[in-house]
């Protein structure tokens, strides 16, 4: 048999669908790993005969490409979960500061605009002032 029959086999008995019902299901990685090891004995060591060095740095390197995409699942989730807890914080930390926070709120929003008017109008006042003594 040749690896590319080899190979298309494993991957019809590696059916990611299964195994993620499987560990939905509550069964152990390893478990599932050692299983499919068993199952596919003889396939996989045809396969390990047949390969070649370069096929080997090949294995290599999907390694670590599987690697990085398992860092980067859980950087989500780290990020996730950051977020979320964060926000929590705050919905725990707002009904205690409630009235501070309304309080510094509402003058941004009430009187902001007008302040930054009335700063305008004074700084242009002097201005001009400044200018007629001049």
């Amino acid at each position: 048999m040749n690896i590319s029959k080899i190979l298309n086999s494993l991957e019809k008995s590696w059916e990611r669908d299964d195994i993620l019902l499987k560990i939905k299901n509550g069964s152990d990685t390893d478990k599932i790993v050692n299983e499919f090891l068993a199952k596919n004995e003889i396939q996989i060591k045809e396969l390990n005969s047949l390969l070649r060095p370069e096929d080997v740095d090949l294995l290599n390197q999907v390694e670590q490409l599987s690697t990085c995409e398992t860092k980067l699942i859980n950087k989500i989730k780290d990020l996730n979960y950051s977020e979320n807890y964060h926000i929590l914080n705050q919905k725990n930390i707002l009904p205690n500061n409630r009235f501070s926070f309304n309080r510094i709120s509402s003058f941004m929003i009430n009187w902001s605009n007008k302040f930054v008017v009335i700063a305008l109008l004074t700084i242009s006042a002097i201005a001009l002032s400044k200018q007629a003594w001049a």
